[in-house]
Parts: structure tokens; C-alpha cells; sequence
């Protein structure tokens, strides 16, 4: 076995190495970019090397950096995770060349899977039916919209080299073919170095399965079962589970042996993974789908399942050694689900929430649920990677019971200072659909815009902020002075007031609130019911709010800057502006519109600038591309007119509200406006 080993990757999966690395007995080295050099990654591995900037491009997207750091640390194996050089022939050759083993399969293997193109061409040799679509060589626009044509839409456009979304777009319409295969190609050339792609008929109600194998040196080839995938968001998976719901056992042995199929044909000799689209109105007809030749993001709810650690099994297959076990002895028990928590909101397109930790804490151990996460209290969520923050997996004798558990875990994960999808992730567990068979467009057909409102808790996080913040406020005189209606010195049994201005940065909307206090507890005219305490804590303050002798919920809040505050609870988070009501009217004269002008939506980095000052633009031309998590934006100008002024130029890292472009209206907007 290896003494040593270099983790070739980032975030949550290196530390998941290191985990069992550390088990094994195997030294760890880390590698790390400018952005991640305080990365918990590199704090639990045993050596950390640095290869380079904070873009993937320049750092863990460089073979050669890797190597060397490899060389230079000795290590006598690369393990690369999942994404980046993962599945990159030039990682592999290097290591070839320097006597380094590389943890995954043989480079045959992926040579002929790393191309979605050469995979579905072994498929069909193989026996193994394919989803319709075009996957020739001639790779002129004209020729893959002839073909695009043919197939009919909708269909997908997806990059050759893809994976985990990108480059990936769904085509409705003849007309939109050209703008979607020129977003695609960009996103995958900028992902994976290839812009090659391939269309495939867009299935309506597609289910999303795959099966795991194992393969090692000596001719051994087994399957873990299957894992359920269908839950979701632009080809980004949200919620994944062991085993598939409602799969008839017929459809699941043809699964598996369509896998090991595959990967006899590849002599495949490590984890990887087959994926499988089945059409749900065609009695759960399966297509392959493309082959990934590495560890999955997913791969927890298996070891669940089956009790194997498939990075033990990589690690040990990789030094040369059997299968430690066969299929008859491989056997699965109980049910898995996973979570992947997002840095986004969903209540707004699904925006990059960008910026440092102020708060982190995971859950205290309990039975059925596992946290793997690349956080740390000083951790900071940059636009340079995936925005995937942690993977919540729950498991038990039932999937209610797993479900159950792993919203236990989504709960009481506290990750503070960026918001995350979990208010999405926890409404999609308690959804009456959850429990029909999924598919691909459940997010679509029942959060087609996001989570639901929760009217009820956010209240509670109204309530605690504002009692934070009141409770937070220097008591000398020239600030109690300014604050009208407050009475520290009220008689007692009567509630002091105070009136605030309350911002929702996240909804971008704003409301007049006042705050009553009685003793220790802080209550609002309009929920009287509803009693707030603050406590100060060594992790900021936290609020319980109560009805009557009931906890409603317990608040976390932290004073990040200025008038900003974060509020936290049951995996739930806002994001707030307060501001007392005098300071409010004597700022609001000042405020400025910004209508006619460009802003980001998003935080992100500017990838591309359209137009200089002096440019005549119309409304709805593009003006800017933003890059935020490995995918592109387009900004478009909100009105005709002249640019007066660009605030930003390539490479700029920009925050959400950021003013990008100045624009002088148009004689007919300035006329209506």
C-alpha cells in the first residue's frame, strides 16, 4: 500500500480523501490555489503545496504543477477526486512518466469515455441502445443545426468533454439553436478545454439512474446497485438516493447488466460510474447515457448502502491489489439520501452567493446522518469553483427514515455569512411528490421558482434580528437620544418602543417595524404572541423566539458591517439592512436612482466586455458576460442610449449591486420616462 499519496482536487471531496487516507495509515499532501491557501483541505492534510492563482485555469487545471508538487512532496500515488483532472489523459500520461500511480481506471478507459461522443459509439457496439442524437465529427454550426432539425426539439446540446451541467443546454426551438450552442460551447471550452458537442432528443419525463462498478487488475468487475439522480436544476444534481424508488426489478437488472456490459468492453479497472436516462412514459425504458470514469459526487449513499468505502477500495485496487470482496458477497441494506448544499439562492434565479464564513458549525454526531464538507469557521466562498459547499447524507432501514434523517442534518448544519439552497432542499423533502417516481422536471413542475414562501418563519427571523439588533446598541446618550419613542426608563409592565427601517437584501424589499420591549423579551405589535430573548454567545447572538411556553425557533445573528446583518435558523438564512427610522429619513433624500444603468445581479467575474463609452446600444443588447461558478451570464443593456462610462473591465471580481455600465438614455426613454 502507499505511504503517501497527493489529492489532486479541492473542498469537500479532498477532505473526504483524506478522511479515509487517514484511516489507512496514507500520508496526505494537499495542493491549493492563492484562494484556498487557508482551505480546510489544507489544514487536515499532512503537507500542503501551493501550485498557483486562484483560477482553476492556472492552478488545478495544471498537470505539470501537479506533478511536480507531487515530485517534490513524494507522493507515490495522485488521487484526483472528481472534476478538474479527474478524467484528463494529461494527468495520467504524467504520472506514467514520473513513476506516479494514478487512483482510477487504466487510460484506455478514459480516452474512450472522456469523449460523450466515443462513449455512445462503444455503446452501441456494445449492445447497449443509446439515446437518439448526432454524434459525428463534423462539428460546423451549420451542420449541427441541419442535424438538430432532423432530431426535432426540444433536444440538448451537451459538451462532448462534459460533466456536472456544464455545457449542457436545452433547446426548445429552431431559433434559439445558434445562441444555445454558442453558449454551450463557450462554457465548454472554458470547463473542460473541448468544445466539441453532441445533440441528443430531449426525453420529457426522463428518469436519471446509474450504477456503480468496481473493477481491478485482475480481471474482477462488480456492481454496487444503483443510485437515483432525477431531482435536478439545469443538469445539476440536487438530491440523490439508494436505492431508486418505484424501479421495477427487471428495469434495475437491466441496468446492471448493461453497466458491466460497458465496463467489460473498457477492461475497466477502478470506481466509475454508468449513467442511465430512463424515458418514465415508456414503462422505464433505459438509454445509456455516458460513462464517468472516476469517483461521483454521489458515491456516499452507496457506501451506506453496501457498507464498502469506495475511496479505500480506489486506494487499494490503484497498489495492485484484488477486490476485497465478490458480487454474490456484496450485499445492500437499508436506504440513502444526499443533499448537496449549494452556495445560491433559489429564491432568485439560483445567484451565486459569494463572500467569507462568519459562522460555521456542523451537528453533533448522530446516528444515520454524515456531513462531508470542505468548510471551516474562516472559509470563504470565492466565484472561482463550484458552488457546492457540502454533501448531507442521511441513512436508515427506511426512506422515510433516511429522509428524515437527512433533513435532521440540512437543518442543523449552520453555515453562516452566504446563503445556501437548504430552505429549497428541505421543502423538496417534505413535497407529497417526493415519495411518486421522480423525474427531472420535479423541480420545474413544482418549484418552478424556487422555495415556497414560509411566511411563519420568516417572521421568526424578522423578530430576532431586530431584538438582536436593538439588544446590540451602545447605550450612551448621543445615540439613545436619536432613537424617538424608546423608553429605557418605562414604568414597568409597560413595553418600551422603537421603530426601524427593515431591509430583506436577499427579496429586495423593505418595511417600516416596530419593535416593543417588555422586560427581557422583545415582541412585534403585529405578532404579539411571538416573544424574542438575546443571548450573547462566544459564536455571536442568538435569539430563541417562543410562543407561550413553545420554541418557535432559535435564531442565530451576526453583525457583519454597517447596517448588514445575517440571521440563521434550521438551515434557513437572511440577509438584512437595518436601520433606525430617524437615520432612514434623513439618508432616503440622498438615495440615487440607477435605472437607466447596468448593475449585477449577481456577484461574479466580468469575462467579457461588449461595448466602451461612446457605444450606441438598445435595449436588451448584450453588454457584459459574468462568469459566476462555472457558468456564464449575459448582461444585456435595461435601455437604449449612449455608454457613458464602464466601471469594469476584463477579470474584475464584482459583488451583487455592483454598478457595471452607465448608460445615457435615448431622446424617446428620456421622453417617457
Amino acid at each position: 500500500m502507499f505511504q503517501r499519496i497527493l489529492i489532486a482536487n479541492r473542498g469537500e471531496i479532498a477532505c473526504r480523501i483524506i478522511r479515509t487516507a487517514r484511516r489507512m495509515g496514507i500520508e496526505t499532501v494537499a495542493v491549493y490555489s492563492e484562494a484556498d491557501a487557508g482551505a480546510r483541505h489544507v489544514a487536515e492534510a499532512d503537507f500542503a503545496v501551493a501550485i498557483g492563482a486562484a483560477s482553476a485555469s492556472e492552478s488545478y487545471l495544471r498537470a505539470e504543477r501537479i506533478i511536480e508538487a507531487a515530485v517534490s512532496s513524494g507522493a507515490q500515488a495522485i488521487h484526483p477526486g472528481y472534476g478538474f483532472l479527474s478524467e484528463k489523459l494529461e494527468l495520467i500520461d504524467a504520472c506514467e512518466q514520473h513513476g506516479i500511480q494514478f487512483v482510477g481506471p487504466n487510460r484506455r478507459a478514459i480516452a474512450s469515455m472522456g469523449s460523450k461522443i466515443e462513449s455512445k459509439r462503444m455503446a452501441r457496439a456494445a449492445g447497449v441502445v443509446c439515446v437518439p442524437g448526432y454524434d459525428e465529427d463534423d462539428q460546423s454550426p451549420a451542420r449541427l443545426r441541419d442535424e438538430a432539425v432532423k432530431i426535432g426539439f426540444p433536444l440538448l446540446i451537451k459538451a462532448s468533454a462534459g460533466g456536472g451541467g456544464k455545457g449542457m443546454r436545452r433547446v426548445n426551438a429552431a431559433d434559439e439553436f445558434d445562441a444555445m450552442l454558442a453558449l454551450a460551447r463557450k462554457e465548454a471550452l472554458a470547463s473542460f478545454g473541448d468544445e466539441r458537442v453532441l445533440l441528443e432528443k430531449y426525453i420529457v419525463n426522463p428518469r436519471h439512474l446509474e450504477v456503480q462498478l468496481v473493477g481491478d487488475r485482475h480481471g474482477h468487475l462488480v456492481h454496487l446497485f444503483e443510485r437515483e439522480c432525477s431531482i435536478q436544476r439545469r443538469f445539476q444534481k440536487v438530491i440523490e438516493e439508494a436505492p431508486a424508488n418505484h424501479l421495477p426489478t427487471a428495469v434495475a437488472e437491466k441496468l446492471y447488466e448493461a453497466a458491466l456490459r460497458m465496463g467489460q468492453v473498457m477492461g475497466y479497472d477502478n470506481a466509475g460510474t454508468v449513467e442511465f436516462v430512463l424515458d418514465a412514459d415508456q414503462g422505464d425504458t433505459p438509454y445509456f447515457l455516458e460513462v464517468n470514469t472516476r469517483l461521483q459526487v454521489e458515491h456516499p449513499v452507496t457506501e451506506l448502502t453496501t457498507g464498502i468505502d469506495l475511496v479505500e477500495w480506489q486506494l487499494r485496487v490503484a497498489a495492485g491489489e484484488t477486490l476485497p470482496l465478490t458480487q454474490s458477497q456484496i450485499k445492500r441494506n437499508g436506504w440513502a439520501m444526499e443533499c448537496r448544499l449549494n452556495a445560491e439562492e433559489p429564491e432568485h434565479d439560483y445567484r451565486a452567493s459569494l463572500g467569507p464564513l462568519i459562522g460555521y458549525a456542523e451537528p453533533d454526531k448522530q446516528a444515520g446522518v454524515r456531513i462531508d464538507s470542505g468548510l471551516h469557521a474562516r472559509s470563504e466562498v470565492t466565484p472561482y469553483y463550484d458552488s457546492m459547499l457540502a454533501k448531507v447524507i442521511g441513512f436508515g432501514a427506511t426512506r422515510a427514515e433516511a429522509a428524515a434523517r437527512v433533513r435532521l442534518g440540512v437543518e442543523q448544519l449552520r453555515i453562516e455569512g452566504v446563503r445556501t439552497n437548504a430552505s429549497l432542499l428541505l421543502q423538496i423533502l417534505q413535497h407529497p411528490e417526493f415519495s411518486a417516481v421522480l423525474t427531472t422536471r420535479f423541480l420545474d413542475q413544482h418549484f418552478p421558482n424556487g422555495p415556497l414562501p414560509d411566511v411563519q418563519q420568516r417572521q421568526a427571523h424578522v423578530l430576532a434580528v431586530v431584538a438582536a439588533w436593538s439588544a446590540n446598541q451602545p447605550v450612551h446618550n448621543p445615540v439613545w437620544g436619536g432613537l424617538r419613542g424608546f423608553r429605557v426608563t418605562a414604568p414597568v409592565g409597560r413595553g418600551a418602543a422603537v421603530d426601524v427601517q427593515l431591509r430583506d437584501v436577499s427579496a429586495n424589499d423593505s418595511a417600516a417595524v416596530r419593535l416593543m420591549q417588555t422586560g427581557t423579551a422583545y415582541w412585534l405589535p403585529s405578532q404579539p404572541e411571538l416573544q424574542a430573548r438575546v443571548l450573547q454567545s462566544a459564536h455571536g447572538v442568538v435569539v430563541t423566539v417562543s410562543e407561550g411556553n413553545a420554541l418557535v425557533a432559535t435564531v442565530h445573528v451576526q453583525h457583519t458591517a454597517g447596517q448588514r446583518w445575517f440571521s440563521w435558523a434550521l438551515g434557513r438564512s437572511r440577509v438584512w439592512d437595518i436601520e433606525h427610522d430617524l437615520a432612514h429619513s434623513l439618508n432616503a433624500s440622498s438615495a440615487q436612482s440607477q435605472g437607466d444603468n447596468l448593475s449585477a445581479s449577481l456577484p461574479g467575474r466580468i469575462s467579457e466586455v461588449m461595448v466602451q463609452a461612446g457605444d450606441t446600444v438598445a435595449a436588451g443588447d448584450p453588454v457584459l458576460t459574468l462568469e459566476a461558478m462555472k457558468l456564464y451570464h449575459g448582461l444585456s443593456a435595461p435601455v437604449s442610449g449612449t455608454v457613458r462610462q464602464v466601471h469594469v473591465k476584463l477579470g474584475d471580481i464584482v459583488g451583487q449591486g455592483h454598478l457595471l455600465v452607465e448608460i445615457e438614455p435615448a431622446a424617446e426613454n428620456a421622453a417617457t420616462a
